[in-house]
């Protein structure tokens, strides 16, 4: 992989057509509707009650750092289905290496200009996987905490201290809400 092809995007029409690529970061400050997808990983408890392995980004990353948000998010490559660029960022994020049994959920389109001066404008591919264990060893350059949230507590915070997610979280979490079942 060249360096080239880590940093762009896969350009999409708003019903999600393939249109080109740009350039990640003239993409996020120009912004640009492009692919994206966005992984939760789910268990089930004792009590019957759904717990989401949730990640704070980095500190540093370019936007959104230090902010709660899904398992993993990222973009395909061009050419590149989306259930290995999940595959993919898990492991570069988190260390999962391990296979794991994607469900293709529904995708949305949102648009948030972020405080930095970039806009997130994206085709939001939603990954469901059901685990009951999964090993991590987190990329200290990506992910600056992880840990499991019962349904519960992670929709509560969200009433709490909305601030303390990603623009997209309410957005993933709402139709994850749908696909996971204990």
């Amino acid at each position: 992989m060249t360096s080239t092809q880590r940093h762009h995007v896969v350009l999409v029409s708003p019903s999600g057509e393939p249109q080109g690529i740009a350039e990640k970061l003239e993409a996020h400050q120009q912004g640009w509707l492009h692919l994206a997808f966005s992984v939760m990983l789910f268990r089930c408890n004792e009590q019957g009650e759904r717990e989401y392995l949730l990640q704070r980004r980095a500190l540093d990353k370019y936007h959104s750092g230090g902010l709660w948000t899904n398992t993993c998010c990222s973009h395909p490559k061009q050419d590149e289905p989306v259930a290995a660029a999940a595959k993919r960022r898990l492991y570069e994020e988190l260390g999962i290496a391990r296979p794991l049994d994607f469900t293709l959920g529904s995708c949305f389109e949102y648009r948030a200009e972020l405080d930095n001066g970039l806009i997130e404008h994206e085709w939001d591919q939603v990954i469901a996987c059901e685990v009951s264990h999964v090993d991590m060893i987190p990329n200290p350059d990506e992910v600056a905490d992880c840990r499991w949230w019962s349904e519960g507590e992670v929709k509560q915070a969200m009433v709490d201290a909305p601030e303390r997610f990603t623009a997209w979280f309410a957005d993933v979490l709402s139709r994850i809400d749908v696909m996971a079942r204990c």
